[in-house]
C-alpha cells in the first residue's frame, strides 16, 4: 500500500492502547499471548521514547476484563487508563476528547480484541478522516482467521460481495 506519508514521524502520531487486560488476553487464540504481551510492552516502551501521546482504554475492569497488564502500566509511567462505557471507543466521549487533545490526525492502534474493540475504532476514525496504521502484531484476535480478517478489513482492504 502507497502511503503520501511513507515515514512514521513522532510528531505527527498518538498511540491508542485498547483494552490490553489480562481478562481479555485469555480469549486470544491468534498469538501467543506471552509474545503478545512482550510486543505491547515493546510497543509501550516505544511510545515513551518517541514521545508519543499515549491514551490506553480499559474495559469492564473491575467485573471480568481486570485493570490494564501491570507490565504494560509500569511501560507507561504517569499514564492513566479510560475506562471506557462503549464497546466503539470512538463513541466513548472521553476517549475521543483525549485523542482530539492530541491534535495527531494520525494513529497506531493495537489492542484486544481485534474483530471489535480494534475495528470498530478504526472504521469509525478512518471515516472521519484520519490516517489510521493498526500494529498487528500487538492486537490478539479469538482466531487466527478472525484477527486477520478484521485486519485486512481495517486496513482498507476490505472483502468484496461476489
Amino acid at each position: 500500500m502507497n502511503s503520501p506519508k511513507p515515514l512514521i514521524r513522532p510528531e505527527e502520531c498518538a498511540l491508542l492502547l485498547i483494552d490490553q487486560q489480562a481478562g481479555l488476553a485469555f480469549g486470544v487464540g491468534s498469538i501467543d499471548r506471552q509474545v503478545l504481551l512482550n510486543n505491547a510492552i515493546a510497543l509501550a516502551k516505544t511510545a515513551v521514547v518517541f514521545k508519543l501521546p499515549v491514551i490506553v482504554s480499559t474495559s469492564a475492569s473491575k467485573v471480568y476484563s481486570g485493570p490494564l497488564m501491570p507490565a504494560i502500566q509500569a511501560a507507561l509511567p504517569g499514564i492513566q487508563s479510560i475506562e471506557r462505557r462503549n464497546m466503539n471507543i470512538w463513541e466513548d466521549e472521553a476517549v475521543r476528547s483525549a485523542v482530539l487533545k492530541t491534535q495527531r490526525r494520525r494513529l497506531l492502534i493495537s489492542g484486544l480484541l481485534t474483530e471489535a474493540c480494534v475495528s470498530f475504532p478504526v472504521l469509525s476514525v478512518l471515516a472521519e478522516g484520519y490516517e489510521v496504521l493498526v500494529v498487528g502484531d500487538d492486537c490478539g484476535g479469538v482466531t487466527t482467521a478472525s484477527h486477520e480478517l478484521a485486519l485486512r478489513w481495517g486496513c482498507g482492504k476490505r472483502p468484496r460481495r461476489a
